[in-house]
């Protein structure tokens, strides 16, 4: 992965929610745009958590990213939201 492809989700004109995960098995997700950060070589990234906590993360340790299009939210079993 790279960092380019990173901050254009972080970027992107409607911010979804998305998961990096990662090469040892863990999924971090980024819940929004201002918990992401990039150094300036774009080498690591740190993800913030709403609670303060955090991960650096090698971005070359990055396989994939994941959307959830359902926006955190699920249906109930009758059809309404």
């Amino acid at each position: 992965m790279r960092i380019k492809e990173i901050r254009e989700f972080r970027d992107a004109p409607e911010f979804k929610p998305f998961t990096l995960c990662l090469a040892d098995g863990r999924a971090i997700t980024v819940r929004g745009r201002d918990l992401l950060m990039a150094s300036p070589s774009g080498r690591t990234v740190i993800i913030y958590q709403f609670d303060d906590s955090f991960d650096v993360v090698d971005v070359m340790l990055v396989t994939s990213l994941h959307v959830d299009t359902t926006n955190g939210r699920t249906k109930r079993k009758n059809g309404r939201k």
